[in-house]
């Protein structure tokens, strides 16, 4: 035998409405709904004729995929975003970028909370599902009000230092406003998106332009449990707690691993960075190793590039940036719990100690649980891509790592697939933007008494 929690009744309580109830019953499943709907709004206003420069209307393939990939804030596109979109194609797809950095989920609540005048305690469940990523449950709404306002303030002094550098760089007043803006919402929400035909390959050693998206993308991918510490602690490690000192950590040792080894690798490589002053090439460098946690963002063909740079861009696209962040992947602390745990059996030890803390028994379980199924989905959407397509198994795996983790980066796959690969990689960037973080609240949230034991028995591992 065994106790659980009782299950939330789902009658009406005095003064809820039908919405109220389902949010408090059904979070898990209702954010996903939300999600799809939302999905479902822009494929609708990217198919309509006005929104491609043609004047046609976008295949439905083409319109869903990229509104998947601006509310998941992906990036990977199957037509030239520049070239393909009218203007107003896309302001869809900023706005469908900003929902989702912010969180759709948490638009959701914001509504729902409009509707019921009520946020109960699974509400709070909700938002924590939905990305938002906070223990204190009893201030919801004021967590949820600077996820708000610091997105957008982080987002608007983006926008002032990249305006003035396009309109430079433009020559228009208006267009330099229109591109500073959208690179600025692109860069802090790790989208990848970009308003002209060949990226920012021809921004390549503009400095106010490349440091500036350099600066978001990374920032973006720390996660709002890492602002709220830093709004209050400040820089005082000290204050600092366990999650922020773990994310601020293994995002700078990524950092600069990843671009020793990207520029090592690419050093000699003349279709890359190989022909560049030293300077160059170590921007180039630092640049990659910070999009290729999620940026998406390139000032090279990532289709020049070494195998074994591809193989590093995998590694660090799998892992992401930070929890409850706009980045994807298994998360940065995953990959530190991992490595605490691996470190701590190698030593010996009972518990796994970092920073004068011990983490609960359940953290290493949880770990393994949203690796086990970030690689059980990108083997599975691996085999279905190379089941609908001729592409090699390098290729494929680059790409449907690069959606799962809603990194963006592409070997220009993404345009090549036939509509059964587009809509794959479309549910992989889906899953990669709900699943991790819904199994990890999942994991967190459900918890049984078992009233009995068994006798404790050890396989024989490794």
């Amino acid at each position: 035998m065994y106790a659980t929690r009782p299950r939330t009744s789902a009658r009406l309580r005095p003064g809820e409405t039908v919405v109220g109830v389902l949010v408090r019953s059904y979070p898990a499943q209702l954010s996903i709904l939300v999600f799809l709907a939302v999905a479902v709004l822009f494929t609708g206003l990217l198919s309509l004729p006005v929104a491609a420069r043609t004047g046609v209307s976008t295949h439905v393939s083409d319109a869903a995929f990229t509104a998947v990939s601006a509310l998941t804030v992906t990036g990977l596109a199957s037509v030239n975003t520049a070239e393909h979109w009218s203007f107003l194609g896309q302001v869809f797809i900023l706005a469908a970028i900003q929902i989702g950095g912010l969180g759709i989920i948490t638009i959701a609540i914001l509504l729902t909370r409009a509707v019921t005048r009520s946020l109960g305690v699974r509400g709070k469940l909700f938002a924590r599902q939905g990305g938002v990523g906070t223990d204190n449950l009893g201030d919801v709404r004021k967590l949820l009000a600077v996820v708000v306002s610091t997105s957008l303030l982080l987002e608007a002094a983006l926008a002032v230092i990249l305006v003035p550098a396009f309109i430079a760089t433009e020559r228009s007043v208006p267009d330099g406003i229109w591109h500073g803006v959208f690179y600025a919402v692109s860069s802090f929400n790790n989208a990848g998106f970009t308003t002209h035909a060949d990226g920012m390959a021809g921004f390549d050693g503009n400095l106010f332009i490349v440091l500036p998206v350099m600066v978001g993308v990374f920032v973006g991918s720390f996660g709002f449990p890492v602002f709220t510490v830093l709004l209050v602690a400040k820089w005082h490690p000290k204050h600092w707690n366990l999650h922020t000192k773990l994310t601020l950590l293994t995002t700078t040792i990524l950092f600069l691993a990843g671009a020793v080894a990207w520029g090592a690798l690419e050093w000699s490589n003349t279709a890359t960075i190989g022909d560049m002053p030293v300077g160059e090439r170590i921007l180039n460098s630092a640049f990659a190793s910070i999009m290729t946690r999620s940026g998406g963002f390139s000032l090279v063909d990532t289709a020049d590039t070494t195998s074994a740079t591809q193989l590093i861009t995998d590694a660090l696209m799998f892992v992401g940036g930070g929890s409850a962040s706009t980045a994807g992947g298994i998360k940065v602390t995953t990959l530190a719990v991992m490595f605490l745990a691996i470190l701590a059996e190698a030593r010996g030890d009972k518990k796994i100690l970092i920073f004068g803390r011990s983490l609960p028994d359940g953290a290493i379980r949880v770990a393994i649980s949203v690796t086990f199924l970030g690689a059980t989905l990108v083997l599975a959407a691996s085999i279905l891509l190379l089941l609908v397509s001729d592409a090699p198994l390098n290729d494929v795996v680059f790409e449907v790592i690069s959606a799962f983790a809603t990194c963006g980066l592409s070997i220009g796959l993404s345009e090549q697939l036939p509509p059964a690969g587009k809509i794959i990689l479309a549910v992989v960037m889906l899953m990669g933007r709900i699943g991790p973080i819904g199994l990890a609240s999942a994991l967190a949230i459900r918890r049984r008494n078992l009233l009995y034991s068994y006798p404790t028995e050890r396989p024989i591992l490794g």
